[in-house]
């Protein structure tokens, strides 16, 4: 992810199997840095739980923080990213 005049981009690789599979680009436009990172990750987890035959999912990003935030179930700000992570990865799990 970076951010440069105010334009964040986040970049969501998907992988199966070493192959990539999916690349997607995200830019936002007067956001900050955490909802960046959680939009990534929103992304990515969808993206990723949509695909069939897939078991796991390894998510590498660079902000402990903003990971540590989808597990976060105290009111903050970017609250709606971490709910519906939560809620796409607990239908993962509960398919597989």
């Amino acid at each position: 992810m970076s951010i440069k005049n105010q334009v964040a981009t986040s970049i969501a690789h998907i992988h199966v199997h070493d192959n990539q599979v999916i690349r997607t680009l995200y830019h936002t436009v007067n956001i900050i840095f955490t909802e960046t990172e959680l939009f990534a990750i929103r992304c990515g987890i969808n993206q990723a739980t949509q695909l069939a035959n897939i078991n796991h999912i390894v998510i590498i990003i660079d902000s402990l923080h903003a990971a540590k935030q989808i597990f976060d179930s105290l009111i903050y700000p970017h609250q709606i990213h971490s709910a519906i992570t939560s809620r796409e990865l607990r239908e993962f799990f509960i398919r597989d």
